[in-house]
């Protein structure tokens, strides 16, 4: 929790920005998988944790969530800082502090209530190829390790994706003919090379500007899109593929969240398998996601400004939209809930805060790109202003449960 000179200086920023505050970038790096360099990141910075760490082909947004990247992470990695002007430099607070102290004034006394806090972890994943098919918990294994379970949801930004590099297909699910006996020989052939998992599953080829709804325990191998995800925030997942594009996938991964007596039994891996979920003939149609325009009084009445589209939808863990406005336009969000944004495109005003897309960031430097509205900010209204003559302000909104 935060002393009485912290909660004075994020009541008396809370107070001159009228809700809505500045987040400071925060990356992650991985060690298992290869940057795809397109999160604006300078090259020379891509190992700024060490090459032992792994490069960074993460940036999380809005963050109250640690990533779980081993005994060598720092103890503050993965977490988000809310970076309040002072002169010429920065003071920062940890985002996940203070919503422990501010969370009813911030996100509502309903949420703070009823989920404890800001429990979305949103953000975007950057390979150069895919990532090894894997799956994450559903929530009765997951208690089985202290955990949570975790559903995701993918979104491809153009504006991001505008290189695809080397493998823009997804592999989700398995083939309606897989039998659990397929799998189960699959795992118990992990030291033997590649354990051939990827001949049970399809082959999806990724659409920017379009994306998928990925409900835990279903298995999914990423491609290598740039890809906005929003998933609920534990960092909880098993791998199931033993190669990936020639590099070994250590066992370890396999059973990361898994009881330690259970690391050898074939039958509790096959059981964290939704079968019924994961052989479903109709697996696009049931998980596909397109934008789906925001239907509203407001937004028909400002179709000359801008416009809004949902691209994250169809389950109650969370939710998000991109909102587009035109140059030299003056565009008005309503909305129920607290929300973090990031911009894709363009520059511009949120309220009284400015908004400027980066070309290039130094590891450690501010940003100006990303942000939090607090609930009451929110449903007053927040105005954005495009200042560009010619591009669009593009931003994408996430916001947690319920909204």
């Amino acid at each position: 929790m935060m002393n009485e000179q912290q909660l004075k200086m994020l009541n008396e920023e809370v107070e001159r920005t009228e809700g809505i505050l500045r987040l400071a970038p925060t990356w992650v790096p991985r060690a298992f998988m290869v940057p795809g360099r397109r999160l604006k990141l300078h090259p020379d910075d891509l190992y700024a944790f060490g090459k032992e760490r792994g490069g960074i082909n993460e940036r999380w947004f809005a963050s109250t969530t640690p990533a779980d990247n081993g005994p060598d992470a720092e103890a503050d990695e993965g977490l988000s800082y809310i970076a309040i002007p002072d002169g010429d430099n920065y003071q920062y607070a940890l985002f996940k502090d203070a919503i422990a102290s501010l969370g009813e004034k911030w996100l509502g006394k309903e949420v703070m209530d009823k989920h404890g806090g800001w429990t979305v972890l949103t953000k975007f994943f950057d390979n150069k190829g895919p990532i090894p098919f894997h799956i994450h918990q559903r929530e009765q294994h997951a208690k089985d390790v202290n955990k949570k379970g975790k559903s995701e949801a993918y979104y491809f930004p153009p504006a991001y994706n505008q290189i695809e590099q080397t493998f823009p297909y997804t592999f989700f699910g398995l083939d309606p003919s897989t039998t659990k006996e397929d799998i189960k020989t699959c795992l118990q052939a992990w030291e033997k090379g590649d354990n051939q998992i990827l001949a049970h599953s399809h082959a999806y080829r990724l659409e920017p500007g379009t994306g998928w709804d990925v409900p835990a325990g279903i298995l999914h191998a990423p491609g290598s899109l740039v890809t906005y995800e929003l998933q609920n925030n534990e960092d909880i997942f098993g791998m199931y593929q033993s190669v990936v594009e020639d590099r070994p996938v250590p066992r370890d991964l396999l059973v990361k969240d898994v009881p330690v007596d259970k690391a050898y039994d074939f039958d509790y891996l096959i059981d964290i398998i939704d079968w019924e979920a994961n052989t479903n003939p109709s697996f696009k149609k049931d998980h596909f996601r397109p934008p789906v325009p925001v239907q509203s009084e407001t937004e028909h009445s400002q179709a000359s400004q801008g416009e809004e589209a949902w691209v994250v939808y169809g389950t109650s863990n969370y939710s998000a939209k991109q909102v587009t406005v035109y140059p030299q336009s003056t565009y008005t969000l309503y909305e129920n809930e607290a929300f973090g944004f990031i911009s894709m495109q363009g520059r511009g005003f949120i309220g009284k805060q400015r908004v400027e897309t980066p070309i290039m960031l130094r590891f450690g430097d501010m940003s100006a790109d990303e942000g939090f509205v607090i609930k009451n900010r929110a449903k007053l209204g927040v105005e954005l202003y495009n200042d560009s003559m010619v591009e669009p302000l593009v931003l994408l909104l996430h916001f947690g449960p319920d909204a």
